[in-house]
């Protein structure tokens, strides 16, 4: 046989070809396998589920230490994968902290990175495509949303298909402040339509959302693509409405008063009476903590119960084995805290929140301890997508974390609340200071986390406190923080 022909022998079947040939045949070969090795690459990329509630606190879910709410799908989910029992939010750069939890959310930048991102998102709406949902749309997956937006972008321009999009919280009536004063105000009811709130337009607005994810999961059934829901509840925010049957699962002479308990919160710290804060009266009365609670637990189990509609819908669709759930929320509460009502304030029940993660290969029933970011989520569902990071993201994916790869993500965690606050967890300890009022004050959080005891002004924690200000102060120059000395 010359050098110039090779004979090829395939099931009794004989052909002779030239070399060049050959090399041709065999590099369409070697293109059409990587072909068929990304197109199958394509199609076993996992869906992402990101279940989203607002203002619901780490200390408000029974996985989170609360035997006192029921919320048996939020259980099980813990059940069958693995949560991070420090999750934080950085803050706020107004009183609606949710607008800023939900730009760092989309974008992945840090606080005040987010902050100068936004006013390009509002004039702009981005076109670049820079927006979490777009970058996994960029990967070929299709897109859904449902809920809670809060965003400047418009949510039609960011999702494939975007339903009942609500702005950043169900309108609040007069009746609904500076309330109940006695046990014989009864003139508001977390359950009465005439309010609106979460029953304007007739039904629940929990109740919508997860309508909307088990149409989008018939929808997704239709394709063949990998798909990005985004399902935002507007619960557990006020006006906290549920329906009666809920309410009653709470008598409020059974509800724990959350310590510590203050009348009113001891320092000015520029967010005392802003709008959360005149949901109850003034001074606090522990009766009023209470309603508020038992109204709170009940909007929280009432939305659990729409949840699990949603993972039996999931289940239903039949892909639910090669999707991957993320259930966190946009901020804490302090729902009677500290006297406080609010988010706007950089104690953990205000700045944690819970947060679980199932899906394959995802260990079940496991806690880590490790502090995260919740908006760690987004560079996470990339790495599941099998995308590059973009360079611009500053969160950190989670899954070394959950794979035991490294122990923890970052130094120390950073808080900011506008400029009249700002905070570092560093192990066990959290400093938080008050530039307005030159005020400081230290926890150490593994003795005593519900932060009752104020370790400022011990002499043994001066070196602790000049190191932790030192620390801070660099990762206000890290963070591009406006108050960072320069």
């Amino acid at each position: 046989m010359s050098n110039a022909e090779i004979t090829l022998h395939r099931s009794g079947i004989r052909a002779r070809m030239s070399v060049p040939l050959i090399r041709a045949f065999l590099v369409c070969l070697i293109g059409l396998s990587v072909s068929q090795a990304c197109f199958a690459d394509d199609e076993t990329k996992p869906n992402i589920l990101f279940l989203f509630a607002d203002d619901l606190a780490y200390n408000c879910v029974a996985n989170g230490g609360n035997d006192q709410v029921i919320t048996p799908n939020l259980d099980e989910l813990a059940r069958r994968g693995t949560s991070f029992t420090h999750c934080y939010n950085m803050g706020g750069w107004n009183g609606a902290v949710c607008q800023a939890s939900r730009a760092m959310l989309n974008t992945g930048r840090f606080l005040w990175n987010a902050h100068a991102l936004e006013g390009s998102i509002r004039k702009t709406e981005l076109p670049e495509k820079r927006l979490w949902a777009q970058r996994l749309e960029s990967a070929g997956y299709d897109t859904y949303f449902t809920g809670k937006w809060h965003v400047s972008a418009s949510a039609d321009s960011v999702f494939g298909t975007a339903r009942n999009v609500r702005g950043g919280m169900p309108e609040q009536t007069p009746q609904g402040y500076i309330r109940p004063l006695s046990p014989e105000d009864k003139v508001w009811q977390p359950w009465d339509k005439k309010f609106g709130g979460f029953w304007e337009g007739g039904k629940h607005w929990s109740e919508v959302v997860a309508d909307d994810a088990e149409l989008f999961f018939e929808s997704a059934g239709q394709s063949d693509n990998p798909f990005f829901m985004y399902i935002a509840f507007n619960a557990a925010h006020d006006p906290r409405q549920a329906p009666k049957e809920f309410v009653d699962m709470y008598p409020f002479e059974e509800i724990e008063i959350p310590q510590p308990f203050y009348e009113e919160y001891p320092y000015q710290i520029g967010s005392n009476y802003v709008r959360d804060e005149k949901l109850a009266p003034f001074p606090r009365t522990k009766y009023s903590v209470q309603i508020n609670r038992q109204e709170y637990y009940a909007i929280i189990t009432h939305m659990d119960r729409e949840i699990g509609r949603v993972l039996k819908a999931l289940e239903d669709s039949g892909k639910a084995d090669n999707t991957y759930i993320f259930f966190t929320a946009d901020h804490g509460l302090a729902a009677g805290h500290h006297g406080l009502m609010g988010k706007q304030n950089m104690h953990d029940h205000s700045m944690r929140v819970p947060f679980t993660v199932v899906g394959p290969d995802i260990p079940e029933s496991k806690k880590i301890d490790s502090s995260i970011y919740l908006q760690d989520v987004v560079p996470t569902t990339f790495e599941i997508a099998k995308m590059e990071k973009p360079d611009e993201v500053d969160f950190k994916s989670m899954l070394p974390l959950i794979n035991g790869e490294r122990e923890r993500s970052y130094d120390s965690i950073y808080g900011a609340y506008i400029d009249f606050q700002r905070m570092i967890v560093d192990g066990d300890y959290k400093l938080i200071v008050y530039p307005k009022i030159n005020k400081k004050q230290l926890f150490n959080l593994a003795d005593d986390p519900l932060e009752e005891n104020d370790l400022i002004d011990d002499p043994e924690q001066s070196v602790r406190i000049a190191m932790l200000t030192e620390k801070l102060e660099a990762l206000q120059q890290e963070m591009n923080d406006p108050l960072a000395k320069k």
